[in-house]
C-alpha cells in the first residue's frame, strides 16, 4: 500500500517537473537559454542539441548569443533557429550568432498566458489521473483481501491529500509564470 502511495508522490511530482520544463519554453520578453534548449541542429548529418554544437549564453537581458565551435555549423545553426517554434531571426556577425528578444506586446502577453493555463490544465489532468490509476489498484488491493476496508480508506484519504497538494502546486508555478509573463 506504501508503495503505491509513493508512486502516486514521484509520478504526480513528474507532472509538475514536466509543467516546469513547458513553462521554461515559453517566451516571457527576457532572454533565457531554455528557450533554445529543444532545438536539434542537422550536424553532419546528425540531428544534435544546440548546446552540444555550440556554448550559449546570455550577454545581457534582451540578447541571446550562440558560438559554434565548429565554423561550418553557422549555416546548421541559423536554419534550425528559423525552423524552431520561436519565431526569431538570428544575427550572423561571423564569430556568433545573435538572437535579440523583442519586447512583448500586450495581445501576445495575454497569449502566453492562455498557453501556461492551457499547460497548467494538462499537468492537473495528468495528476487526477495518477490519483485515478492509484486508486484503482488500491479498489483491487481490497477485492484481491490484501487490504482491510478501512485502509483503502485511509490510503485513498491520503491520495486526496496528495492530490490536493499537487494541484495548488501547479496553480502557484502558474501564479509566477503569469506574474513572469505580465510584467513589463
Amino acid at each position: 500500500m506504501e508503495k503505491h502511495t509513493q508512486d502516486c508522490t514521484n509520478r504526480m511530482q513528474k507532472s509538475i517537473d514536466s509543467l516546469e520544463k513547458d513553462f521554461s519554453k515559453l517566451r516571457t520578453g527576457r532572454a533565457s537559454t531554455a528557450l533554445v534548449d529543444s532545438i536539434r541542429v542537422d550536424y553532419y548529418g546528425t540531428p544534435t542539441p544546440l548546446n552540444q554544437v555550440a556554448s550559449v549564453s546570455i550577454p545581457d537581458s534582451r540578447t541571446i548569443s550562440i558560438s559554434p565551435w565548429d565554423r561550418s555549423a553557422f549555416n546548421s545553426i541559423e536554419k534550425a533557429i528559423m525552423k524552431s517554434d520561436l519565431g526569431l531571426t538570428p544575427i550572423n556577425d561571423g564569430r556568433a550568432i545573435r538572437i535579440n528578444i523583442p519586447v512583448l506586446t500586450e495581445e501576445r502577453r495575454k497569449d502566453l498566458v492562455k498557453m501556461a493555463k492551457k499547460y497548467t490544465e494538462d499537468a492537473k489532468v495528468a495528476i487526477r489521473n495518477v490519483r485515478r490509476d492509484v486508486n484503482d489498484a488500491l479498489k483491487k488491493m481490497h477485492t484481491a483481501k490484501e487490504i482491510s476496508e478501512d485502509d483503502l480508506h485511509k490510503a485513498q484519504d491520503e491520495v486526496q491529500k496528495t492530490t490536493d497538494n499537487f494541484v495548488k502546486k501547479a496553480d502557484a508555478v502558474f501564479t509566477e509564470k503569469e506574474k513572469e509573463i505580465m510584467e513589463i
